[in-house]
């Protein structure tokens, strides 16, 4: 499985952005799809996750502003993200877990077997 993630840019604190991110290879709708983000001299964070069931789970910080959704017949996933902050200024990277057969804790960056490349955010104050 190859992920492509797009949509990231500059924006301005309040603003929205829309990231984006394909998937190749067959059964995207069984696997978990999440994005994290990693701030300069930071340590990668979760930031959101939609398992196959449609279940949603995010951070406390993003809660309310940020939604994640999928679109299995185009083998592809979303960020959308409003009233972005200068905070949450960071390279945002698209992952996807292959399904274990056994509950998996989509918080923690171990659970995910694919990733794509990061695409920046910068909100400006």
């Amino acid at each position: 499985v190859q992920l492509q993630a797009s949509g990231g840019g500059l924006v301005q604190a309040g603003g929205s952005l829309r990231l984006s991110c394909s998937a190749s290879g067959r059964s995207f709708s069984m696997y978990g799809v999440g994005w994290f983000r990693q701030a300069p001299g930071k340590l990668r964070e979760f930031v959101a996750t939609i398992r196959r069931s449609g279940l949603t789970d995010y951070v406390d910080s993003v809660k309310g502003r940020f939604t994640i959704s999928r679109d299995n017949a185009k083998n592809t996933f979303y960020l959308q993200m409003n009233s972005l902050k200068p905070e949450d200024t960071a390279a945002y990277y698209c992952t996807c877990a292959a399904p274990r057969g056994f509950y998996s804790d989509y918080r923690k960056s171990s659970e995910y077997d694919y990733w794509g490349q990061g695409t920046l955010v910068t909100v400006s104050s």
